[in-house]
């Protein structure tokens, strides 16, 4: 299995390996996948190893991936699923010698791939249903069954991250998810997250602040008045963020990466979408909740809004979310 490049596309991609298990539980499952995933990987049950590609996004380095693939051929691989679409995803497991290797058409695979599939955009909507039909002998539909994501929670590593940074959950923790990889579009003013942190704080409740080394700035800002709010953006690691989020009862976030993993550990998940479409990345869990205003000129799918007024995210309030959190 050759895995995808994103946070929130490998969440997603988890939806494939259940399906894969369901229809051959005995069936042994290797992910390949960029070296900052495996630790994420590693909490899906249905994967038997991870194994790290030590190549950057975007680098071709040929011998490598021929060195690699050789060194995979002992396993003797009966089905290599492809998922992006790209030529050089699709050299590992041909090198690999897997028996049948299955993707999507894209850049001149053929030859490396030799189950390709014709991608219908009209029947598979959604990026997961993509991935789910690749598990598929027969010709999907637009009804395809879709299971949820759900990452395996370490109760040990949380205790220690409580201990380490000094949290306590005595009262009711929500957790904000203030950035987005995509761009500004796709990100809820900071200044929205700020009045929303503040008035969670008054109603009794924690907020903490999540996100990667970039989030630290709107996070500082997000927690600068307040002391129930607490910004762990920077402080913590992919799965740290999985097994912290366990411990809060509702998540605010824009459609990121993290959105997928909040939707993963089962917690009840405000998903705001600006320039992007619900209907093509859905958060996939029962217990959430979209905000989406579907503007005319939404979704427009823009990193920054091209009209420069950001409209499809400031006109979901502050007072909108705190309805959806009672």
């Amino acid at each position: 299995m050759a895995g995808p490049a994103w946070v929130g596309d490998m969440v997603m991609a988890q939806a494939l390996f259940m399906k894969l298990k369901q229809g051959h539980p005995d069936a042994e499952i290797d992910v390949l996948a960029p070296g900052w995933s495996v630790p994420l990987i590693e909490r899906m049950p249905e994967v038997t190893r991870a194994i790290e590609l030590p190549i950057g996004h975007k680098q071709l380095k040929l011998l490598s991936r021929y060195q690699l693939g050789k060194s995979l051929r002992k396993r003797c691989y009966s089905l290599a699923i492809v998922t992006p679409r790209s030529f050089k995803s699709a050299l590992v497991p041909f090198f690999a010698k897997a028996k049948k290797r299955r993707g999507y058409r894209g850049e001149m695979r053929y030859g490396l791939l030799n189950d390709i599939r014709l991608l219908d955009k009209s029947v598979l909507k959604q990026t997961v249903q993509r991935y789910v039909a690749l598990a598929m002998e027969d010709a999907p539909t637009p009804s395809i069954a879709i299971p949820f994501p759900k990452l395996t929670i370490d109760r040990q590593n949380q205790q220690q991250l409580l201990n380490k940074l000094q949290l306590e959950v005595s009262q009711p923790v929500v957790g904000l998810m203030p950035g987005a990889e995509y761009g500004p579009a796709k990100q809820w003013p900071v200044d929205y997250y700020k009045e929303l942190a503040e008035q969670l704080s008054r109603q009794g409740k924690q907020v903490w602040v999540f996100g990667s080394d970039k989030e630290k700035s709107v996070g500082d800002k997000i927690a600068e008045s307040t002391k129930n709010i607490i910004n762990l953006a920077g402080k913590t690691a992919l799965v740290d963020v999985v097994d912290l989020i366990a411990l809060t009862g509702h998540v605010v976030t824009n459609d990121s990466g993290l959105m997928h993993v909040a939707c993963a550990t089962g917690r009840k998940v405000i998903a705001i979408y600006g320039s992007s479409d619900p209907d093509y990345t859905p958060p996939l869990s029962d217990s959430a909740t979209i905000m989406y205003k579907a503007l005319a000129c939404s979704p427009c799918f823009e990193r920054t809004c091209k009209f420069g007024h950001t409209d499809c995210l400031k006109k979901i309030t502050v007072e909108n979310i705190l309805n959806k959190l009672c």
